[in-house]
This record gives C-alpha cells, structure tokens and sequence, in this order.
C-alpha cells in the first residue's frame, strides 16, 4: 500500500495554502440547493455516511499531489475526520461541496459520489500559492 504525506505537511509546504483556499472557495460556488426528490431524501438518510479518503493531485501551480485527506460524511454534512477545518453538503445525486482550511491555507472543490467512490476538482491557495486538480475518494 503507498502511503502518502499527511494533509498537514501538504499545507506546510510552499504553494499550498493557496490552493486549499481555491478548493473551499469553489466548493462553496459549487453547493447548490435543489428541490427535495428521492434522491436527495436517500442522501439525508445517510446514503453516503460512512469516513472516506480523499487524494488529491495537482493539474496548476507549484503544490505537490498525491496528498490524502479523510472526511466524514453523516447525512448532507461533509465534516472533517481529523485535521483541518473541513465544512461541506452532499446533494441530490451525490453532488458534493467541500471547503477546507488549515491555518492560512484553504481550498474548496466539487464532485460527485457514487456507491463507495467519488471523484471531482479542486482550486485553492496553499502556502501562497494558487493551485488547481483534481480529487478521487473511497469510503472506508
């Protein structure tokens, strides 16, 4: 199994407060509030509950990828499950919005979860440094 830097060295290093910053800014664009349907009364009922790990990597900017970052999901929160402050919702479809920071560091980012993965993009300002990418999650 590979193991990958902590999400805390990751916002440690130069160029990656901008980048996280990016991530929560674009999560909290991306949240939107849809009519109730099936969908997302499954997705208030826990649907996607459970601790998923996210990696991150970097497509723009001076921010090192392969970083991993765990959440938790409990009904359409998306919360931090160690490290950082991590706020965000999933809608209807699995639609997800997450904005992360770690001291100056802070980022936000969008996707969309299906059964036990998900996948999306993120943009933040990580150490000073814009940076974009893309994320892929397995829930545990």
């Amino acid at each position: 199994m590979t193991r990958f830097p902590s999400f805390s060295a990751f916002l440690a290093s130069p160029g990656r407060v901008r980048a996280l910053r990016l991530l929560l800014a674009a999560a909290a664009v991306t949240a939107l509030t849809v009519p109730e349907t099936a969908s997302a009364a499954r997705t208030r009922s826990g649907a996607y509950d459970g601790t998923w790990t996210t990696v991150f990597a970097t497509k723009r900017g001076n921010c090192s990828s392969g970083y991993s970052v765990p959440f938790t999901v409990a009904g359409t929160r998306v919360s931090s499950a160690g490290g950082g402050r991590v706020s965000g919702s999933i809608a209807q479809g699995g639609r997800v919005a997450v904005a992360v920071s770690v001291g100056a560091s802070h980022a936000s980012g969008g996707g969309r979860l299906v059964g036990n993965f998900g996948s999306g993009r993120w943009s933040g300002i990580i150490t000073g440094d814009r940076c974009s990418g893309t994320w892929q999650a397995t829930r545990s």
